[in-house]
């Protein structure tokens, strides 16, 4: 990846709909060369999908929560697939520790938590969890790129 690569994703990253003729006039270079090089980043997996951000409290999920999971020894990945499976969750990542994963997951009342957290997360090879409740979001945005 070269400037020009980081300069039409930083474009797209926060208007994916911009249009490849607008990139190609906000950054300098020909509207061929913008097609081109989307098309190899899509190609080469770094454009995975485009997507849009959406405001999940305005979607009456209200409640953000990080939970901290610990495995039963040796089922961490398996675990882990089981996990990110379940619709509420956001974000599932293997960490370093005291516990093997951390998960980000959305909900729309503290019924909809209990529930996940009680029954959900009830997996056989959960061990042990810990639940953290968002307060306040103060970042979100997960739109960023090295320039």
């Amino acid at each position: 990846m070269d400037k020009t690569d980081v300069k039409i994703l930083q474009k797209l990253l926060f208007d994916a709909r911009m249009s490849y003729r607008k990139v190609a006039e906000e950054i300098g270079v020909s509207p061929p060369t913008v097609l081109a090089r989307v098309e190899r980043l899509e190609k080469d997996g770094v454009i995975r999908s485009y997507s849009a951000l959406l405001d999940h409290e305005k979607l009456g999920y209200d409640l953000t929560a990080i939970i901290e999971i610990t495995a039963v020894k040796g089922k961490i990945i398996e675990l882990e697939r089981d996990i990110a499976r379940f619709p509420n969750v956001c974000a599932v990542y293997d960490i370093t520790g005291l516990t093997d994963m951390i998960v980000i997951a959305k909900f729309r009342n503290r019924k909809e938590l209990s529930n996940f957290v009680k029954k959900d997360l009830s997996l056989p090879y959960v061990e042990r969890t810990n639940t953290h409740m968002v307060l306040i979001t103060v970042k979100e945005d997960f739109r960023f790129i090295e320039s």
